[in-house]
């Protein structure tokens, strides 16, 4: 092989590497494709313990194992999944409005965890919340 074929077939082989790599970069992607998945989850929390001190005021909320716990401004306790479904960043309770907000890309989602603003297009998962005393129950 000569050296004038050799460089235009090494060039022609780069060529062919490079034209793939970007084509694939362009690839349609869902508009969730960062999603985390919902976790099962069934803890109980002592809204006596320090750690939990911020579930005390309504506003208030904490993470664990997955879940965001808030307690809302009629003084429910509502509970969704921790991870936006859009990219996987951690929400947070936006007491105003009783709902859920992303701060990476602004989605946001009813107390429910349905979206309201997307552009997630999944819901968070909504878990169970039953309070005995000081212990507030999240499952689901």
């Amino acid at each position: 092989m000569k050296r004038k074929q050799f460089l235009s077939l090494v060039g022609l082989t780069s060529a062919s590497i490079l034209t793939a790599a970007c084509l694939g970069g362009c690839s349609k992607k869902t508009a969730d494709s960062g999603a985390v998945a919902a976790v099962n989850a069934d803890f109980t929390l002592d809204l006596s313990l320090a750690q939990n001190a911020a579930l005390a005021n309504a506003g208030g909320y904490i993470y664990n194992t997955g879940v965001i716990v808030a307690k809302t401004t009629a003084g429910t306790y509502i509970a969704v999944s921790q991870a936006c479904p859009h990219q996987g960043v951690t929400v947070q309770f936006v007491n105003s409005s009783t709902s859920f907000y992303c701060p990476s890309h602004g989605a946001a989602f009813s107390a429910t965890g349905a979206v309201t603003t997307g552009p997630a297009q999944t819901s968070l998962k909504q878990y169970q919340t039953t309070l005995t005393g000081n212990m507030l129950r999240v499952f689901g």
